[in-house]
């Protein structure tokens, strides 16, 4: 098939591009033509309060399928060049990369022009639907974005949940989010750790990705005190880019008093830096509010890492409690204690590595477009 993907890609950075870099590569194995549209600007700066929206670093290998930037996210005008060049490629489908309700607009218009001109199928790649941090409007956009497409594929249960909420008939496909294979092989734990000043007596802890409020770092920060009483040589490595009020933040490790037992990383971290903070832990934690699933997830998998995560969205869906790592209740720093406790005293009972290196058998690139495809297949019946 000839496929098109609009969404973020190389040069610009983070999870949602990564993970379209890697879709539109694994597309193109299986055989199919991939075209892949990207932004000239994405987001305004009211939405990024980052220093960069672009990569650092190197082009992974993954990003071998260059992207045409066409589309600027506040320029309606180049919506309507951006239809007109699909049209021109006569694709047979049209995925559609939503995780943000502010890209609504732009893709509404695209699929009209495109329902109008083409005879592509128009799906939508649902990181989520539903956004983690509500803005006003979120309920029309979302709606609007309903309007049109033929299909959805969807990465957890949870956000086919939110979706057949809205749109009760939505023809859609649930395929896990697959491991994230561009951050290279694992890295020797001793010059994993070497690299970022550890020692091999520490315990390790990560916590990786955009610092919101959503994620609970905040409850990680206040589990930590009691953490420190169990293991005095605990250390947790921060290792993203503040997206909330860092001040705040500062002040709460101030007032805990726990400076000495955090590494804090606190810009983008490039995409050849990543295995280096994976393999210096020994798990991560994702303590967040709320999800519907999470790129940290399969990085850590990748890495055969285990993860402790709270019992929100799809989290749970990917952990197997006891097995790749704990699933805990959210919003209590209390329950991060007892899970990291356990886990500690557990890890040389249970082979976490073996349980992972099973699970993840499950998260393959090929089996996701084998998903994809089958919802082509069924839209075409």
């Amino acid at each position: 098939m000839k496929i098109v993907i609009v969404g973020p890609f190389y040069p610009l950075r983070g999870g949602i591009a990564h993970f379209g870099a890697s879709f539109a590569h694994w597309l193109g194995v299986r055989g199919h033509s991939v075209f892949p549209i990207s932004f000239s600007r994405l987001y305004p700066k009211f939405l990024f309060p980052g220093k960069s929206q672009e990569e650092s670093g190197q082009a992974l290998p993954s990003y071998t399928i260059t992207a045409t930037p066409i589309i600027d996210s506040l320029y309606p005008l180049s919506w309507l060049r951006a239809a007109e060049h699909i049209r021109h490629l006569q694709p047979d489908v049209v995925v559609f990369t939503h995780w943000l309700t502010f890209f609504v607009p732009c893709y509404a218009t695209l699929m009209t022009l495109l329902k109008k001109r083409t005879h592509a199928k128009l799906i939508v790649l649902l990181h989520n639907f539903k956004p983690h941090e509500a803005r006003p409007g979120d309920a029309f956009l979302l709606w609007l974005l309903t309007r049109q497409p033929d299909g959805y594929l969807m990465l957890s249960e949870s956000v086919k949940a939110d979706l057949l909420a809205v749109q009760p008939k939505a023809v859609c496909q649930v395929s896990p989010h697959p491991l994230y294979d561009i951050f290279g092989n694992a890295l020797d734990k001793h010059e994993a750790r070497r690299a970022l000043g550890l020692s091999m007596s520490q315990k390790v802890i990560l916590f990786f990705g955009y610092i919101r409020k959503y994620k609970g770092l905040d409850l990680l920060l206040d589990a930590m005190p009691a953490l420190i009483k169990l293991f005095p040589e605990l250390k947790l490595i921060v290792a993203g880019e503040f997206y909330s009020d860092e001040q705040a933040y500062r002040e709460k490790i101030k007032s805990l008093g726990i400076e000495a037992h955090l590494l804090l990383e606190t810009s983008y971290i490039p995409s050849e830096k990543v295995a280096q903070y994976f393999c210096a832990a020994d798990c991560v934690v994702l303590p967040y509010r709320a999800a519907t699933q999470s790129g940290v997830v399969p990085i850590a998998y990748h890495f055969e890492l285990p993860v402790i995560v709270t019992n929100v969205g799809g989290l749970s869906e990917v952990v197997r409690d006891g097995k790749t790592g704990f699933v805990v209740a959210p919003n209590c720093a209390d329950a991060l204690v007892e899970a990291i406790k356990k886990f500690y005293d557990l890890q040389h009972t249970i082979d976490f590595k073996a349980h992972l290196r099973a699970e993840k058998q499950k998260y393959s690139w090929q089996a996701f477009v084998e998903a994809f495809e089958q919802l082509i297949l069924q839209l075409e019946k």
